[in-house]
């Protein structure tokens, strides 16, 4: 199998994705749709990341 480097969108979006939930969880931040549910954000996020790197046009 073949990997290559994720789309600058896709490796943007989860590390947005991955900071939000991070501050969600540390700091405390009240983040609508993301408070409470700060692993399954960070589950996405990094799903959305392998899956860039293993399909081509993401």
């Amino acid at each position: 199998m073949g990997l290559k480097a994720p789309g600058i969108l896709t490796f943007m979006l989860s590390v947005i994705l991955t900071v939000l939930a991070l501050v969600t969880f540390f700091f405390g931040a009240n983040i609508p749709y993301i408070t409470g549910q700060e692993f399954w954000v960070l589950l996405v996020s990094q799903v959305i990341l392998i899956f860039g790197c293993i399909m081509r046009g993401l």
